[in-house]
Parts: C-alpha cells; structure tokens; sequence
C-alpha cells in the first residue's frame, strides 16, 4: 500500500502543503508554532490527568475535568492540523504485531479482579 507521497509503504502521512522552506533556518514557521502547541497541549493533558484523579473536592474535580476535556479537545485539533497540512506522519503496524499483542493483552484479563 502506498501513500500519497509515494513513501514507504507503512507511512501514513498527507502531502505537505509546500508552504514550509526548503532548508530551515533559526526562525519558527508554522509547523514550529503548532508543532509546539501541540507539545504544550499534550503537557498540559497529562498534567490535568493527575490533577484530576487527585482533587478531593467534587466542584474542582468537576472544573478540571470539563478544562481536561477542552484541552483534550484543542489537542485534537492541533493533531488533526498537523496531519492535514503533512507536518505528522503515522507508521502502520503489520497486522500480525496488532493479533499478537491484542492476544497478549487479552490473556491479561484473566487476572483483573472484577470481570464484567
């Protein structure tokens, strides 16, 4: 399978949109400032992650969770940015790797106390 690029095969990327230059200098473009927005957001995820599983008090809980949710969200957002435009390519994993760790993994929850 190839992608759109004509790369390697497992690569699941877009086109770039050819706005980035050719050889890049010391100046932020925009790829930079998304791609650091989006470094700043998943930061900021996992920081509320904890945050959240450790506010005692339910209003806060409740306040982290709906910011958690936007951040998750402008994450996303930034994520899907990137990969339109070509910035954040993705490599397919053979499907003999998924059905063995999915195997794996599935032999585990034999040992997980509550079963539903």
């Amino acid at each position: 399978m190839q992608n759109q690029q004509g790369q390697n095969s497992n690569q699941i990327a877009n086109p770039q949109t050819g706005q980035l230059p050719k050889v890049k200098g010391p100046e932020m473009n925009d790829r930079d400032f998304v791609n650091d927005g989006l470094s700043t957001c998943k930061y900021i995820t996992d920081s509320l992650n904890t945050a959240v599983r450790e506010a005692s008090y339910q209003r806060l809980h409740a306040d982290l969770m709906q910011i958690l949710t936007e951040t998750q969200q402008s994450c996303r957002d930034l994520f899907l940015l990137m990969f339109q435009k070509g910035w954040y390519k993705l490599e397919a994993e053979d499907q003999q790797k998924i059905d063995q760790a999915y195997q794996q993994f599935s032999n585990y929850s034999s040992q997980f106390p509550y079963t539903h």
